[in-house]
């Protein structure tokens, strides 16, 4: 569940955004974005279809991963990467980083100042137009840790 923040607050600029972008808001749609706000991690699409299951039996795992696409192209969640592992996704699109262990993969985000700001040098602000900034540390976490 993202921190602070009202269910019915962010379904309700879902479906703002959803409008803006010229999108249905179909029942699949909408349980899609509420299992993604509801989870306490960083779901893959296949842990979003398990859930999303339970109400629309016949919903096909494309159809999440589409929507899922969908989703992050009109801004209401972030995909984070795979890393080698399948993609997983970010409900809370305020600008923060990511810490994402090579043990268990799990992904936590990140507001630390030290990395809310990576400068980006006058050489590269040149030659592109940078963005976006995803910094993304690694390492183990503290429940990996705990268990050496």
């Amino acid at each position: 569940m993202i921190q602070g923040k009202n269910t019915d607050e962010l379904v309700d600029r879902f479906r703002v955004k959803c409008k803006a972008h010229g999108l249905s808001m179909t029942p699949q749609r909408l349980a899609i974005y509420k299992a993604m706000i509801e989870s306490i991690d960083h779901p893959s699409a296949e842990n979003i279809y398990h859930v999303v299951r339970a109400s629309f039996p016949d919903i096909a795992l494309d159809t999440v991963y589409r929507t899922l696409s969908t989703f992050s192209e009109i801004g209401v969640i972030h995909v984070v990467e795979g890393y080698g592992e399948v993609k997983r996704y970010d409900p809370n699109v305020k600008p923060h980083h990511h810490f994402r262990c090579m043990c268990c993969n799990k992904i936590v985000d990140l507001y630390e100042d030290s990395v809310e700001k990576p400068k980006i040098s006058p050489r590269l602000k040149k030659k592109y137009n940078v963005a976006n900034v995803k910094v993304v540390l690694e390492g183990a976490c503290d429940g990996c840790l705990g268990e050496k």
